[in-house]
């Protein structure tokens, strides 16, 4: 059997030889994950005395293996006046967890808030029972 190679077979070669990106453990994950909403939790709506997390205003956090992390966050109106500032105080607070790469907030609409997407945490917060 002679050794015959084809550009297929050289770039699985390559592939192979470079090396592997860890992806985070299950138990990495969970710790950042806890502490990504602690730090969330540092960010307030400056009308409303409660965190964005807990108003709902977070729709999701993507994290890659790089511990680069990409935030879809939305507001209580589209028109409220700190929409240029908050994505900017979320990645700050991000950026500060340990282990953090980078952070990114998109603003998003869709869908719109309303006042279910709050915990009962920020109901009781704000008299809402």
């Amino acid at each position: 059997m002679t050794d015959q190679t084809t550009p297929e077979t050289d770039a699985f070669a390559a592939a192979w030889d470079e090396p592997q990106k860890s992806a985070l453990s299950q138990a990495e994950l969970n710790k950042l994950t806890d502490d990504l909403i602690e730090a969330l939790k540092t960010v307030y709506d400056p009308e409303i005395p409660v965190d964005i997390y807990e108003l709902g205003l977070i729709y999701k956090v993507d994290v890659n293996d790089d511990r680069d992390v990409i935030i879809d966050m939305t507001l209580t109106a589209p028109g409220c006046p700190v929409a240029g500032e908050m994505p900017g105080w979320v990645e700050d607070a991000v950026t500060k967890v340990d282990g953090v790469k980078s952070a990114k907030a998109n603003l998003v609409f869709d869908p719109p808030w309303d006042s279910s997407k709050m915990s009962d945490e920020a109901k009781l917060a704000l008299n809402m029972f």
